[in-house]
C-alpha cells in the first residue's frame, strides 16, 4: 500500500505541477520555457514533500467516513478532491506566485503580493480540483492495475465457474 501511495504521489504530483505551473503562466501571460521548466521543478518537489508528509489516503477516507458518505460514489470522490485540493494546491501556489512576485520586483515591477496571490489561488484551486477530481481515479486504476489488485489474473478463470 505505501508504494501505491507513492506512486500515486508521484502520478498526481507531475499532473497538477505541470499543469498549475502552465495556468500560472499563461494567466499572467508570460509563458516562457525557462520559467515553466523552474516553475514545474518547484512545484513538483513542493508536492512531493505535501505527499511524504500528508497521507492523502486516510485523511481523504476519514473525511468520507466523517461526512457519513459511501466510499467510492460520486460524492465521496468530490470531497475526497476537495480535500486534496486544499491540502495541496494553496501552498503549491503560494511558492509560485511568491516566486514571481519576488522576480518581478527586483526588475522594478510594483506588484502588490495580496491581489496577485488571491487571483492566483482562486484560478489554481479551481483548475487543481478539476485536475484533481479527473487524474485521481484514473491513476489509481493505473497504480492497482500495475500492482497486481483489481482484476481477475491473466489466463483462463477459475475452474469452479
Amino acid at each position: 500500500m505505501k508504494k501505491m501511495g507513492i506512486q500515486m504521489g508521484l502520478l498526481m504530483g507531475v499532473t497538477l505541477s505541470f499543469f498549475l505551473s502552465l495556468t500560472g503562466l499563461l494567466s499572467a501571460g508570460q509563458f516562457k520555457i525557462p520559467a515553466f521548466i523552474t516553475s514545474f521543478l518547484i512545484s513538483f518537489v513542493i508536492s512531493m514533500v505535501i505527499g511524504l508528509i500528508v497521507p492523502m489516503k486516510k485523511v481523504g477516507d476519514a473525511a468520507v467516513a466523517k461526512a457519513g458518505l459511501q466510499p467510492r460514489t460520486l460524492k465521496a470522490r468530490l470531497l475526497e478532491s476537495l480535500i486534496s485540493d486544499l491540502i495541496y494546491t494553496p501552498i503549491i501556489t503560494f511558492c509560485m506566485v511568491f516566486m514571481a512576485y519576488r522576480q518581478a520586483t527586483s526588475h522594478g515591477a510594483n506588484i502588490p503580493l495580496p491581489a496577485m496571490l488571491i487571483k492566483s489561488e482562486v484560478i489554481s484551486l479551481i483548475v487543481g480540483y478539476v485536475l484533481i477530481f479527473i487524474f485521481q481515479p484514473l491513476f489509481l486504476k493505473i497504480v492497482m492495475k500495475n500492482s497486481g489488485i483489481g482484476g481477475p489474473p491473466a489466463g483462463r478463470p477459475p475452474e469452479d465457474r
